[in-house]
């Protein structure tokens, strides 16, 4: 099979589908890959390391999707890609359709296999290919908080941990998955005081124990959302639906009752935000805005920051699926395994995943009915 490689355009998008180890994987197994020029620079490897893991490089993009038989990225195409896809194509990245109807029509216009990083999942629910940019994110999320909280920022000027004699900050995070955990262990270190919300009363057991009593867990009705975000903080946003669009979760009047200064980080902006005030994506170059005194951080590509930690932790998951995608074909490799088979969002002009279909009011195909 011939692998494509193209080179992220997303705002400092630094990341990259493959590292040079990575396509030495694929070349050993009888494969071709090609880069495009300077794709991997960001996450610091060059051409000539591609060139000797026995990769070609490429200078026109569209020239590599052309001849590319499957195409590896990071980050979903923009609508200036859209045109490169041909018929029949695997693309195999981070899709987050349900807030995307327009990538979708592309897609299924030119009947492309759609297999999104996001939907490949395990019996026990887990989501393997999401998990390493999750704890990335999640990680960040205080990072950009404790940041945010400056004063020349625009914050209220508090220091997340506090110093002996002052109390330390209220960080609230609303769901209990990997990012919330991730956040939670980020906040918990640097000394704040962490309150996790979620749906699953086994999932805050479960928090509760591993952080011995250090944060404190409720249970996410309205009430306790309400009480616990007017007198925060940092707010999380950690919501995951997988391949759905993010419920809103914080209503507009949750955030109105937040004090000035407060900083909103919401990780679910990729499946459309889990705050009713999130009304725009933010880039890294302009990553915040300001609404009802709170400062709101809605960056899609949060782990774009950290590339070189990024593309190594997320090759670690996705290699392997890519491997057998190009040993077996799409089909056959979904065929014979239904965890990689719940990754598939498009297949020859249907939508094969039900929470895109249900977001977007398409027809859900059973993707075994179409092979």
């Amino acid at each position: 099979m011939i692998i494509g490689v193209p080179k992220e355009i997303k705002n400092n998008e630094n990341r990259v589908g493959l590292t040079p180890g990575g396509v030495k994987t694929l070349v050993k197994n009888g494969h071709s890959a090609l880069v495009e020029a300077t794709a991997g620079v960001g996450s610091g490897f060059s051409d000539q390391e591609y060139i000797d893991a026995g990769a070609q490089i490429y200078h026109d993009k569209e020239k590599l999707f052309l001849d590319a038989d499957m195409i590896v990225k990071v980050k979903e195409p923009l609508a200036c890609e859209y045109d490169l896809f041909k018929e029949g194509q695997t693309l195999y990245t981070y899709l987050h359709l349900a807030p995307n109807p327009e990538l979708t029509k592309a897609l299924l216009d030119k009947k492309v296999t759609g297999i999104a990083y996001e939907t490949v999942e395990f019996p026990d629910r887990s989501l393997p290919l999401l998990t390493p940019m999750s704890a990335v994110a999640g990680r960040m999320s205080v990072q950009v908080g404790a940041h945010l909280l400056q004063k020349y920022v625009g914050g209220i000027g508090m220091l997340l941990g506090g110093v002996p004699g002052v109390k330390p900050a209220e960080v609230v995070i609303i769901g209990g998955g990997v990012v919330g955990t991730n956040a939670a262990k980020m906040a918990v270190g640097l000394g704040a005081h962490v309150t996790i919300l979620d749906v699953n009363n086994a999932r805050l057991a479960y928090l509760d124990d591993i952080f011995e009593g250090r944060v404190t867990t409720l249970a996410a009705n309205d009430h306790n959302l309400e009480e616990a975000i007017k007198n925060c903080d940092l707010l999380v946003g950690a919501v995951l639906v997988t391949g759905e669009s993010a419920p809103k979760i914080v209503t507009e009047d949750m955030v109105k009752a937040m004090h000035d200064g407060a900083v909103i980080v919401d990780v679910a902006i990729d499946q459309g935000g889990s705050i009713e005030t999130i009304d725009r994506v933010t880039t890294h170059d302009n990553p915040f805005y300001v609404k009802h005194g709170v400062l709101h951080y809605s960056v899609a590509n949060m782990p774009g920051a950290v590339p070189r930690t990024s593309t190594f932790a997320l090759e670690s998951a996705t290699l392997g699926y890519a491997v057998k995608l190009a040993n077996m074909g799409p089909v056959e490799a979904m065929k014979a395994d239904p965890c990689l088979r719940l990754g598939l969002n498009t297949y020859d002009g249907q939508v094969t995943h039900e929470g895109v279909a249900d977001s977007l009011g398409y027809e859900y195909k059973d993707p075994m009915s179409l092979f």
